[in-house]
């Protein structure tokens, strides 16, 4: 039995909102670990149109396999808006054609739906800029708070 999650069931349970790297996706109501989040919704296009529509700078694009491509850029796809972190609450899984965000732990209402991109759009769109996800933004602070300890360190001596 094929199940079905209408756009309105979607949006109830997850909102569109302000978050640190623009604008995110978050829970309205508690989602439990391993449940259905929302669909990735958009027309599949050929890999060779992917990649042409992402040399004009399209990046709402999901590799379904080694042919196909799902152009997720329509702003009808809400689930466009769940944003990449090192440390995710969420994973995404192609099921029959269709791609879905499944919670990989309990997300409390209030909070930002996250995944991995995976290391191909990491490396391409997020290294060159430097990651801004909380786990890759506390990293920082910590290596900043060290090099200040150490060159503290030097003067005083």
């Amino acid at each position: 039995m094929k199940r079905k999650t209408s756009r309105s069931a979607a949006r109830k349970s997850c909102r569109v909102g302000r978050s640190r790297t623009g604008l995110g996706l978050f829970a309205t109501a508690p989602i439990a670990k391993g449940a259905f989040i929302i669909e990735y919704k958009g027309r599949r296009i050929t890999n060779a149109q992917a990649e042409k529509l992402e040399a004009r700078g399209s990046r709402y694009m999901y590799e379904l396999n080694s042919r196909w491509t799902l152009d997720g850029s329509s702003r009808r796809n809400i689930a466009r808006y769940a944003n990449h972190s090192c440390r995710p609450n969420a994973e995404s899984d192609v099921v029959r054609r269709q791609v879905i965000l499944r919670a990989i732990r309990n997300i409390k209402p209030g909070d930002e739906i996250t995944y991995d991109y995976g290391p191909d759009y990491f490396e391409i769109f997020l290294e060159p800029a430097g990651c801004k996800c909380d786990k890759c933004r506390a990293k920082r602070r910590e290596q900043r708070q060290s090099r200040r300890l150490g060159s503290k360190r030097k003067t005083r001596r």
